[in-house]
């Protein structure tokens, strides 16, 4: 079943400028990973340290690896480092669509 997960992002205000292109950088390995849908990057019109990921992905599963994944030394991917606060993370699962 897909699962869509909404990760929250507080950025740090000396790295606005450059966070459009970190973001991008970083998640050019998410969007490779295999069982990854897509992902769409939200920045708040009026709040721009505010940034919401969404990610849709083939089965929970799938986003656990990718979790997993990030976890180790070679998926390290130096978003921490743009980051003033941790980040949230919220899964859900699509069980119908209108």
């Amino acid at each position: 079943m897909a699962v869509i997960s909404i990760l929250e992002l507080r950025l740090r205000d000396d790295v606005l400028d450059g966070a459009p292109a970190a973001l991008d950088a970083i998640l050019a390995d998410t969007r490779a990973f295999d069982g990854n849908e897509g992902i769409e990057v939200l920045h708040d019109v009026a709040d721009p340290a505010h940034v919401t990921v969404v990610e849709r992905w083939t089965s929970v599963e799938r986003d656990d690896a990718y979790r997993a994944w990030r976890a180790t030394p070679e998926g390290a991917s130096g978003l921490g480092d743009l980051l003033a606060a941790p980040p949230t993370l919220w899964r859900s699962e699509i069980r119908s669509t209108l």
